[in-house]
């Protein structure tokens, strides 16, 4: 398949007058600027960029968008809401979950993001005790993402414990739980099922250090040799205040002192890091993980985003608990949130005269798929055709080219402006609407009504 573009930003260069041509396996076979639209078998007169990775979600907790609002007795915060939270898993069942993830990953598509990687600690039933299917809810998750279409790296998460020094868990969280020798089985499990599917990648998750313990980080790491990473960390003050309690050192101090991290890792949250912390950090390789509108709804706090940068730290998004599912609104937010901290702009730019929105959208590309370890958020040969094109017509983008149409779209405008979406080649998002989008939203608006009825 051969498609034409009046403009494409690769990931590092602007081109004009694309033919794109694409394999049977939904990779780039060739990228050739200044062509000829006769060679094309469909034209496209809108810019087209990458897909953007979008390196943390928890599925299920988009059905809770718009519940945790509601002010409490005392102070609200984190913890607060984690309860709610525990709650509204009273009552979800497996098909639930392929709903409520399929309909976000529609979403997600929509707003901008071609992939994504679930961090997935959702494992056993109602009551948690373990389905007879070690991957029952994680089938979910691949289902959800067959049925969307976007590319999926699946994150089974080992959670064993209530917090720091193997506290005994909380009823909450009985679905979340599992023993390593469960967690090897659910990971074998998982891999031979899905080995095959070129739009999916799997790896493992650590929910966190107060969910494990410390030989459970290097038994899970050796499970997969090969794959991602990831670790929810230092997202809010009293877990740093509970790991200083616990082994006398900063959450990211420890990790970094005890765990090999390295490229493979992704950092979730790491928002509460001193100086020492963020220079270290940034020196592995590994991502921080950045979940604006998320980490703004609970409150967690501002990443020390400039230092990192000044450490060559290496950044991607993610949507994280789904309030908002639009990658214009994660990459604003970062950036806004820093020049209210610092009061002045433009600091996420690359220096005099560069754009803080490409930037940002660049960073986030490179670091969202070294997140999700596939091949994507480059447009190159060799790599997968995600993209999405954003409409040259809508009022913002008009008459603007280059990266000042990446800083409108960022700044003023959202998921809009984006009119197509192509994930392995295929065009799963035309003129706006998903092809599958009927049927989903019904299926999710069904589920809906019966959870919060």
């Amino acid at each position: 398949m051969k498609l034409f573009f009046s403009s494409v930003f690769s990931g590092s260069d602007w081109l004009d007058n694309v033919l794109m041509e694409i394999d049977e396996n939904g990779m780039i076979k060739s990228l050739i600027s200044n062509s000829e639209k006769s060679e094309a078998d469909k034209i496209f007169s809108g810019t087209c960029v990458p897909g953007m990775p979008n390196l943390h979600s928890h599925a299920f907790q988009r059905a809770m968008a718009g519940l945790t609002e509601i002010a409490g007795s005392g102070q609200t915060n984190f913890w607060t809401w984690q309860k709610v939270m525990y709650q509204f898993l009273s009552k979800l069942s497996p098909e639930d979950v392929e709903a409520i993830a399929s309909q976000l990953y529609m979403e997600m598509l929509r707003g901008g993001f071609t992939s994504v990687a679930e961090f997935h600690y959702l494992h056993n039933d109602i009551n948690g005790n373990y389905f007879k299917n070690p991957t029952e809810m994680s089938d979910q998750i691949f289902a959800a993402a067959n049925i969307s279409g976007i590319g999926l790296t699946h994150l089974p998460v080992l959670y064993a414990y209530g917090g720091f020094d193997c506290i005994k868990p909380e009823d909450g969280q009985k679905r979340f739980l599992n023993t390593i020798d469960q967690f090897q089985l659910l990971l074998e499990t998982l891999k031979n099922k899905y080995r095959n599917n070129n739009l999916t990648k799997i790896g493992v998750a650590l929910h966190s250090l107060r969910a494990v313990s410390p030989e459970m980080i290097t038994d899970a790491a050796a499970l997969a040799p090969e794959g991602p990473i990831h670790i929810h960390i230092a997202e809010q003050i009293k877990e740093v205040e509970q790991c200083m309690a616990w082994s006398g050192q900063r959450p990211v101090e420890w990790l970094l002192n005890n765990a090999d991290v390295n490229e493979r890792w992704s950092l979730i949250h790491a928002t509460h890091m001193n100086e020492a912390e963020t220079r270290t950090f940034a020196y592995t390789g590994a991502i921080a993980g950045l979940c604006p509108t998320t980490e703004a709804n609970l409150g967690d706090g501002l990443f020390p985003l400039e230092g990192f940068f000044n450490q060559k730290g290496r950044i991607g998004v993610g949507s994280d608990s789904n309030t908002s599912v639009d990658l214009t609104e994660e990459l604003r937010l970062l950036e806004y949130g820093q020049r209210l901290n610092q009061q002045r702009r433009n600091i996420g730019a690359n220096g005099e005269g560069t754009s803080t929105g490409e930037n940002l959208f660049n960073k986030s590309l490179l670091g969202g798929a070294q997140a999700l370890s596939q091949l994507v958020g480059i447009l190159e040969p060799g790599y997968r055709a995600d993209f999405i094109l954003l409409d040259d017509n809508h009022p913002t983008l008009f008459s603007r080219k280059e990266n000042f149409i990446l800083d409108a779209w960022i700044f003023s405008c959202g998921r809009d402006a984006i009119s197509d979406v192509f994930v392995g080649g295929n065009h799963l998002v035309k003129n706006g609407r998903h092809i599958r989008q009927e049927s989903i939203e019904k299926r999710y608006r069904s589920t809906i009504k019966f959870l919060l009825n």
